[in-house]
């Protein structure tokens, strides 16, 4: 069976997020009531080693890395000296290496990167992405179809991991960021497992989603996209991502500015949500009020539900604009800011498919 591609929450799309989505209603109904699946074929991984890895990294992201310890994970974003963001990541620690989950277009800049900043340390950096192969599962009954192939996960808290042991093959597993469906990757170092694996939870009742379902998941979710919706010129604090700062864990590169946007106490414009109402616009148009230039949309998509298609967007806004709690307009229709993940319920189907036991 062939397998769609899909992307990691943080790997930037290979297409315009939900423009003219080919994925189907069954499709993003499986990820609401059911299981839904892919590849993470996008995905990049760089391997960190050396005697000072934990203090060197930590010096180079904006959360605590000196505080994992090994099986636990934390998003980060990687900074400049002017505190813009240069990349994002999750880094998980094992008992001899970090291990950055990144896309897979961010590690040829990454690398270089993060690799002029060693100067005395003892690191070493090492791009792994063809060691690893990995699938994601996400819905609503995701761990319990993952039990019934002996993988259990209900248990692990987000961004924990896992090393389990199916067909004699060594299996890691991530609960991975999930703000409302959850969602587990599953990762081996052979592509025949993953096959295996795909086939396995196919015939278990999972469905093989597209890239169309799972960007209009993420954006339900309100999940801001490297590259598309975080690019280099953007500020920690303007995209909303509080879960990728720690305020307390000592210096960073780019730590100064950060620091200095939380004793102003807050940013000019910030990333959020919109409703759509009007003809659904292309990423990067761009929001008035007024007569006067206030923001951007960055994601678009058209989200099935029960009565209509919802049409959200994620995007920025200066906070202004945001306060007065008017709709804001756009060459076609206009976008009113709301918070995510959006209203759930509404996009819950009316009934739910059983899975295969």
């Amino acid at each position: 069976m062939p397998m769609t591609l899909a992307t990691t929450s943080n790997t930037p799309p290979t297409t315009q997020p939900g423009v003219e989505t080919s994925s189907s209603d069954s499709q993003f109904k499986a990820l609401l009531s059911g299981v839904g699946i892919a590849p993470l074929d996008d995905a990049g991984w760089i391997r960190v080693t050396g005697e000072d890895r934990l203090r060197w990294l930590n010096g180079m992201a904006t959360n605590a890395v000196q505080e994992l310890t090994p099986g636990t994970g934390s998003y980060n974003f990687f900074l400049n000296a002017q505190g813009r963001i240069q990349g994002d990541g999750y880094i998980f620690a094992s008992s001899d290496a970090l291990l950055i989950e990144t896309a897979g277009q961010q590690v040829a800049t990454l690398i270089p990167y993060l690799d002029h900043y060693i100067i005395m340390d003892d690191v070493e950096l090492a791009d792994v992405t063809e060691t690893r192969h990995g699938i994601t599962v996400i819905g609503a009954k995701a761990a319990s179809l993952l039990d019934q192939l002996n993988l259990p996960v209900d248990d692990l808290d987000t961004l924990q991991t896992r090393s389990l042991s199916w067909n004699s093959a060594d299996i890691t597993v991530i609960h991975a960021h999930s703000p409302l469906i959850p969602r587990y990757e599953l990762w081996t170092d052979t592509s025949d497992i993953v096959t295996q694996l795909f086939n396995a939870l196919t015939a278990a009742g999972a469905s093989a989603c597209d890239l169309g379902a799972l960007d209009s998941l993420r954006i339900l979710e309100g999940t801001p996209l490297y590259g598309a919706d975080i690019r280099d010129r953007d500020l920690p604090q303007e995209t909303n991502q509080t879960r990728a700062l720690h305020f307390s864990k000592g210096c960073y590169l780019g730590q100064e500015i950060v620091e200095r946007i939380r004793s102003r106490g807050s940013v000019h414009r910030t990333f959020t949500a919109f409703l759509l109402e009007g003809t659904l616009p292309a990423p990067g148009t761009l929001l008035e009020s007024s007569g006067k230039q206030v923001g951007e949309l960055t994601s678009v998509t058209s989200i099935p539900a029960a009565n209509a298609p919802i049409q959200l967007a994620l995007g920025y806004a200066r906070r202004e604009a945001l306060d007065r709690g008017e709709p804001l307009q756009y060459a076609g229709g206009t976008a009113s800011p709301v918070a995510t993940p959006y209203f759930a319920a509404k996009t819950q189907p009316q009934a739910s498919d059983s899975l295969a036991s």
